[in-house]
């Protein structure tokens, strides 16, 4: 099985290209950045750069909708391949094929953290409850019908 799930940001705006012929078909190229789940030895947050294609709709969808710092989530492939560049050297390459891609936040909050006038998430909700993880705990009790997302 190859499934890869990734959440990160982007680097900076997708690129799209077109394919020519009859049937043309919009390809985004576009690099996450992915956080390591450890900070290393002096609390530094490293990063993983992962070079990410998108083919038909889901290109078109980068084209409308992505830009460098939004964050996504990404579920594909990883697919290797290779080609001789111009120099006559052979180059190898690793991409995630995108399947589906969807915002890991709102466009209210992503536009807040590239404003850097909005106020942060201990001073918008109390934090008592918070996890450290986004998400907050559902107190006991709550049923189902009193969610508002049902």
């Amino acid at each position: 099985m190859n499934k890869v799930i990734l959440v990160g940001r982007l680097t900076r705006d997708p690129d799209i290209r077109y394919t020519q012929g009859d049937n043309s078909m919009a390809v985004a190229r576009y690099t996450l950045a992915v956080d390591r789940r450890r900070a290393t030895a002096d609390g530094q947050r490293e990063a993983d750069f992962i070079g990410c294609v998108a083919f038909g709709r889901q290109a078109e969808f980068a084209e409308r909708y992505l830009h460098q710092g939004t964050k996504l989530i990404i579920t594909g492939r990883i697919q290797t391949g290779s080609y001789t560049n111009r120099d006559g050297q052979k180059v190898y390459t690793t991409d995630v094929v995108v399947e589906d891609q969807e915002f890991a936040e709102s466009k209210a909050s992503s536009e807040g953290r590239q404003q850097s006038q909005a106020p942060s998430y201990s001073q918008r909700h109390d934090t008592s409850d918070d996890l450290g993880d986004g998400f907050m705990n559902i107190p006991d009790g709550i049923e189902d019908e009193g969610l508002p997302f049902n």
